[in-house]
């Protein structure tokens, strides 16, 4: 055997070798994600990106979510699916995008009908989907995708407590909470008296469920209220923390302690309260302690290296109800609020632990979204990923994978407001404002790479780049009757 022949047979063994090391990886990585992790879905309400303290947040302790970021992986370029409430959940239940989700906007059923327009019965959910892997399935706080078919025992959730009606949770002392398909009174609440804090009561059964199923795989979805307006926080340690802190000029409501959901629909106000910041600090510092309950609770039962946990917040923080985001920062270096496409209404922070999966304290700018949330958990989970949808699976970034497929670009579109539609793709993003009205606004364009703040509009040098945009606004969308644009 000549040289060259004994070289070939050599570098062919170890080709084989390594070829099967890899399998023998790949199995064993297939085996440990079909283990059914517990999952655990997080969302606050209103909160932005710049309200935690692993983002920034100089004024505010949010030690346990810290404690996250610590522990696993915070995401710098994770985006809400919607710049409000209602899409923005809805995009992250259906791994589709404001052009495809049924619900791309905050509307109401009508015909004095309680909530928003519903879900509707064939729209495929992650708890639809889990809960054909066996998983038990709860949703605990605010759901706000309507009753009939969009309620959340229709749309794969085993057990709900919380808010249905968004309206509702306008409210943190109301008259009643949903269970399932009934109502649960909560004692000394009336639209006048605050005695029962409902946060508090839907966190006990947040624990409670996990309790209950510490033997079983389950996905507990927790769409918290806080910190959405109305702001008002209980007199406790928590509020006591920041009581004193600051320089406060009370927000003052034109209307007493009232509701605009109860027996008989007023206007729209939220409370008043004397010191909003204190009260905000407060209901962001509750947020943290909630999430340090449960990751307690995990650890306590056990389960902490088979759970992922991940957190994030629904769209950018509100200028409304005696907010002040300006005074904390809470849109970070970002312009916009709640309701705008600018990154300010539509970045948000995304934390992620998971022991011995995902490396700790690790940081990411993976570019990520809502509606990539199902693909990622059908991954874990080996269920099937539909074919319909918008997202891409981000578990090749949680595990260190340096094969990560990307998006081509990621599309919002706001039919109120004047019509509004937003693209970001690569650096490059798109801001289109008043597509609807007589006086057609133009499509304003941004370098993210150079312009993270988005306050210089070049779209008059890169007119093709703006042709291009305005091409895939059209296309990347179908026709909604509901939402029509």
């Amino acid at each position: 055997m000549n040289f060259k022949t004994k070289v070939s047979i050599i570098i062919f063994s170890v080709a084989i070798s390594s070829f099967a090391q890899e399998q023998d990886t790949h199995i064993k990585e297939t085996k440990k994600f079909n283990s059914k992790p517990n999952i655990i879905y997080i969302l606050a309400d209103d909160m932005g990106i710049g309200d935690l303290g692993s983002y920034g947040q100089k004024y505010i302790k949010t030690p346990n979510l810290d404690k996250m970021a610590a522990n696993g992986m915070r995401f710098t370029q994770h985006y809400s699916g919607a710049a409000v409430c209602a899409p923005s959940r809805s995009t992250l239940m259906t791994g589709q995008h404001t052009g495809h989700t049924p619900i791309r906007g905050n509307k109401e059923a009508g015909d004095n009908k309680e909530g928003q327009i519903p879900l509707p019965t064939n729209a495929l959910t992650i708890a639809e989907i889990l809960k054909e892997q066996g998983y038990v399935t709860g949703m605990f706080g605010k759901w706000g995708l309507g009753f009939n078919e969009g309620d959340p025992n229709n749309q794969g959730f085993d057990e709900f407590y919380g808010y249905n009606d968004q309206k509702l949770a306008h409210r943190y002392y109301p008259a009643y909470l949903n269970h399932n398909q009934k109502r649960d009174s909560l004692k000394g609440n009336d639209w006048t008296n605050k005695v029962t804090y409902a946060p508090n009561k839907i966190q006990a059964e947040r624990l409670k469920f996990i309790k209950e199923n510490k033997d079983k795989a389950f996905f507990a979805y927790i769409p918290l209220v806080l910190p959405h307006a109305e702001i008002i926080s209980p007199n406790d340690s928590i509020f006591k923390l920041y009581d004193g802190k600051f320089k406060e000029t009370p927000y003052t409501a034109d209307n007493s302690y009232t509701s605009d959901y109860g027996p008989t629909i007023v206007k729209h106000y939220y409370a008043p309260v004397e010191k909003p910041l204190a009260t905000y600090a407060s209901m962001v510092t509750r947020i943290d302690n909630y999430v340090g309950e449960i990751m307690n609770l995990i650890d306590e039962l056990g389960l902490a290296e088979n759970t992922i946990i991940m957190f994030s917040s629904d769209n950018g923080p509100s200028p409304e109800g005696g907010t002040n985001p300006d005074f904390f920062d809470s849109n970070s270096k970002f312009r916009g609020y709640k309701r705008d496409l600018y990154e300010g209404g539509v970045r948000a922070p995304f934390l992620v632990v998971w022991p011995n999966k995902i490396k700790k304290g690790s940081i990411t700018d993976h570019v990520s979204t809502f509606y990539d949330v199902l693909p990622t958990l059908t991954e874990i989970t080996g269920s099937q990923t539909p074919n319909n949808i918008d997202g891409i699976s981000f578990l090749p970034t949680l595990i260190g994978n340096k094969t990560q497929d990307l998006h081509e670009y990621l599309y919002w579109e706001f039919n109120i407001k004047g019509g509004r539609k937003a693209i970001r793709k690569g650096n490059w993003k798109g801001v289109w404002y008043n597509i609807n009205t007589d006086r057609q606004g133009e499509l304003e364009l941004y370098d993210l790479g150079k312009d993270i703040a988005e306050t210089t509009n070049v779209a008059d040098q890169h007119p093709e780049i703006v042709t291009e945009f305005k091409q895939i606004m059209k296309e990347a969308r179908t026709a909604s009757k509901q939402f029509p644009f």
